[in-house]
């Protein structure tokens, strides 16, 4: 049993994708501070940051939703992963190997939710 979301094996690779996001974006130049670069570590942080926040709440429908922006939250590193490459800030392998991590997570956060979900509607009164 899970005491901690600490102990959440998707929690640890969502910070894993915010560490190596942040350490991406410190070569970033200094005109990009307020666009790449912040929104790049505030999408990857986010991922865990919801994580947390769901393991916190008492619902499961709470929980999934919750679980549900945290993917949404990696889509969006993917997304600017992909538009950091493009303009040639990063390395394909340097973004490749974060995107296998996002991968990773939302399909752990996919299987969260599907059980999350299965365990709501099977506590629903039958009409």
């Amino acid at each position: 049993m899970i005491k901690d979301f600490t102990e959440m094996p998707v929690w640890q690779k969502a910070m894993d994708v915010a560490e190596k996001c942040f350490i991406l974006s410190e070569r970033l130049p200094k005109k990009e501070d307020y666009a790449l670069t912040s929104q790049l570590r505030r999408s990857a942080e986010s991922i865990s940051a919801n994580i947390a926040e769901g393991f916190g709440r008492r619902t499961a429908k709470d929980k999934s939703r919750f679980y549900d922006i945290s993917r949404g939250s990696a889509f969006e590193t993917k997304s600017h992963l992909i538009y950091g490459y493009r303009v040639k800030y990063f390395l394909e392998s340097e973004c490749l190997e974060i995107q296998n991590l996002i991968h990773e997570v939302v399909h752990d956060l996919n299987k969260i939710t599907i059980s999350l979900n299965k365990a709501q509607s099977s506590s629903k009164p039958q009409p």
